[in-house]
């Protein structure tokens, strides 16, 4: 993401960048010593909108620092999202890099109108939200993440 397309959607600095892995117990191990210790969690997402239709899909997840900048490490169990995508095309690293907004439709409008498309979207309840977006020829996903503080990593161990 170039600095005028981060001016042109009127972004927050990033708070978080997204690694998919094969493996979250090896990764975690491996990145130890650069991001850790490690917190995790149960990340499976039901009934999002995945690429037109609603699916469900199993994840497990763990969130390490930078810092301020979250790192997280996600391994695809099952089901559809963006992250099977990824694991399917052979890759593992860096996944995506997250916004938290205040209004993560309002976000994802704005980057519709700069070529980005949404493709998983989950309304979680009034003031959650997530939509991930791509843009042909960018393998860099942008995470919109509406969420008040006070709900952030709630079941988090």
């Amino acid at each position: 993401m170039t600095e005028e397309l981060q001016q042109q959607l009127d972004l927050p600095p990033a708070d978080q960048i997204g690694f998919v892995v094969k493996n979250l117990e090896e990764s975690m191990a491996k990145y130890e010593p650069l991001f850790g210790p490690f917190k995790t969690m149960e990340g499976s997402v039901e009934d999002a909108f995945y690429r037109g239709e609603d699916k469900d899909a199993q994840l497990k997840i763990a969130f390490g620092y930078s810092g301020d900048l979250e790192i997280e490490l996600i391994e695809w169990i099952s089901g559809y999202s963006p992250h099977r995508e990824f694991i399917e095309s052979g890759r593992e690293g860096m996944h995506h890099i997250r916004f938290r907004v205040d209004d993560c439709d309002t976000y994802a409008d704005r980057a519709k109108g700069l070529g980005y498309e949404t493709i998983w979207y989950k309304e979680i309840m009034d003031n959650v939200k997530f939509a991930y977006m791509e843009r042909d020829n960018d393998p860099l996903i942008i995470e919109f993440l509406q969420m008040p503080d006070e709900l952030l990593y709630g079941s988090v161990s």
